[in-house]
């Protein structure tokens, strides 16, 4: 008779913990890093900081993609070490054609990007994707140097563009 009784209550306690996990994914908040789901707007900015500032941009290796089985000509995949000084700017730029990984090494620094209607926050550890779509400038606010590692693939008919952060 109990196990009966334990096989009616059985797929309740499946759908309750189904629902409770369901819940809490919807409930979610978005990622650290990103921007929130309700601040999502296309064309939330169209500019923003167009000079440098406070910013030293080194690139510390590139591999010319041409000469790579890839052949992808005019191009160099590179990493580079950022640092932003407090008040520092990596101006407006686009992501049209060069894909790139941000990794936030130490401090905290502020994007305000096209298409998110408040400035999204970036901390230590964490890795902004920026690609097709994505435009955008970078702000360091907080009272420490920012130290980020831009990984991405460069069209270096665009070494002369100042806005090629």
């Amino acid at each position: 008779m109990l196990n009966q009784i334990r096989g009616l209550f059985m797929p309740w306690h499946g759908f309750c913990a189904v629902a409770f996990l369901a819940g809490a994914v919807l409930a979610a908040p978005a990622s650290a890093g990103e921007c929130p789901a309700d601040k999502m707007k296309v064309g939330a900015r169209t500019e923003g900081e167009t000079r440098p500032k406070g910013v030293t941009d080194t690139v510390l290796a590139a591999i010319d993609l041409s000469k790579e089985k890839v052949n992808l000509q005019d191009r160099q995949m590179r990493i580079r070490k950022l640092v932003v000084q407090p008040g520092g700017v990596v101006p407006w730029h686009s992501h049209e054609d060069r894909p790139a990984l941000i990794y936030i090494v130490s401090g905290t620094i502020e994007e305000y990007a096209s298409n998110c209607a408040v400035p999204i926050i970036h901390k230590a550890g964490e890795v902004s994707v920026e690609k097709l779509g994505v435009q955008h400038w970078w702000k360091n606010t907080s009272k420490t140097p920012a130290v980020l590692l831009s990984s991405d693939v460069f069209h270096e008919m665009r070494k002369q563009d100042e806005h090629m952060m």
